[in-house]
């Protein structure tokens, strides 16, 4: 029954991500617009509602995915997409790109997209400079060095902005949608693809992994290649979705928590479940920053954070007492 609700929410959310907005359309009206292309709701629903809630449900359900990874990697269960330096990498980009000001539409998501990597790399490196390579304790180290310098540089850089400047960088980095399209969904796409794949046909290692290193080689896994594979994949996975939409959070924590209430810890069940459930969480989040302070929008990441806090307050008092 639980997992049937889970299918329901599914189209539930989709269909309310399309009918939320500063524009608001009957029921007969936003069909129209889906079917017919010359129909008076058709260029705002199908060039603008459309490829931004399939980003959001593609994000949310990457993030949720990467979230549930990470969490039997670092066998850590408050392990989530930014714990590696990975938001303050892209946050850096982002800003110095922002900065920058160039006229090239795609600086910022590449610049983010470039900074995260280049913080996957140098927490990488950090592991190995102290001898204890994908390490998760070091690993968790490093992220939080890494991603206190690049928050300092980041500081220091929108403190010298102007005040334009400051505005779009601090919204950048709440995270949004607004500057979804077709385009972005087809990027963001052919870049979460492989790392996508690779994080389900390791479902299993995921198990083990969570078994611990040990466990893990007594069972017959190849730990070190299963641990830099789901590494990668991870940081790749999640600096895409830096890249589109900002920092998000609370997605990738909230979500295999939630997940794994329904009675499904087999990795195998858990992130094809954590994907539909992340991506319905986040495009009914994403709706509710379009609507709550109608004609204005909410960054998608305040949202995110208000209701997340709470759900995890409640999945920790429900799992822990």
């Amino acid at each position: 029954m639980k997992r049937l609700g889970l299918l329901l929410l599914v189209p539930v959310s989709l269909v309310i991500g399309l009918w939320a907005g500063p524009v608001t359309f009957t029921p007969l009206e936003l069909w129209d617009g889906l079917i017919h292309p010359y129909a008076d709701a058709a260029d705002i629903v199908r060039e603008l509602r459309v490829p931004r809630v399939l980003l959001a449900f593609l994000v949310g359900g990457s993030l949720s995915i990467v979230g549930a990874s990470l969490q039997a990697l670092l066998r850590n269960p408050l392990a989530d997409p930014y714990l590696l330096g990975l938001s303050g990498g892209a946050g850096l980009g982002a800003v110095l790109a922002i900065a920058l000001n160039p006229d090239w539409p795609w600086a910022v998501p590449a610049a983010a997209f470039a900074g995260a990597t280049g913080a996957v790399a140098l927490v990488y490196r950090l592991s190995v400079v102290a001898g204890r390579r994908l390490d998760p304790r070091v690993l968790l180290l490093a992220g939080v060095v890494v991603g206190s310098f690049a928050g300092a540089i980041m500081t220091t850089v929108v403190s010298l902005s102007e005040a334009a400047e400051l505005r779009r960088a601090f919204l950048w980095l709440l995270g949004g949608f607004g500057a979804s399209s077709w385009r972005a969904v087809w990027v963001f796409s052919a870049y979460a693809a492989l790392p996508l794949v690779l994080l389900f046909l390791s479902a299993r290692s995921l198990d083990l992994l969570s078994l611990g290193e040990e466990s893990a080689k007594h069972l017959g896994a190849d730990v070190e290649r299963n641990k830099r594979l789901v590494y990668i994949a991870t940081s790749l996975l999640t600096a895409a979705s830096v890249a589109v939409c900002g920092i998000v959070g609370f997605v990738g924590l909230v979500v295999p928590h939630a997940i794994r209430r329904l009675g499904t810890p087999m990795h195998r069940e858990l992130l094809p479940a954590a994907f539909l459930a992340g991506g319905a969480f986040l495009v009914l989040a994403d709706a509710l920053a379009r609507t709550v302070v109608r004609p204005l929008e909410l960054p998608v990441g305040a949202v995110t954070a208000i209701v997340g806090v709470p759900l995890f307050a409640l999945l920790l008092r429900r799992n822990y007492t």
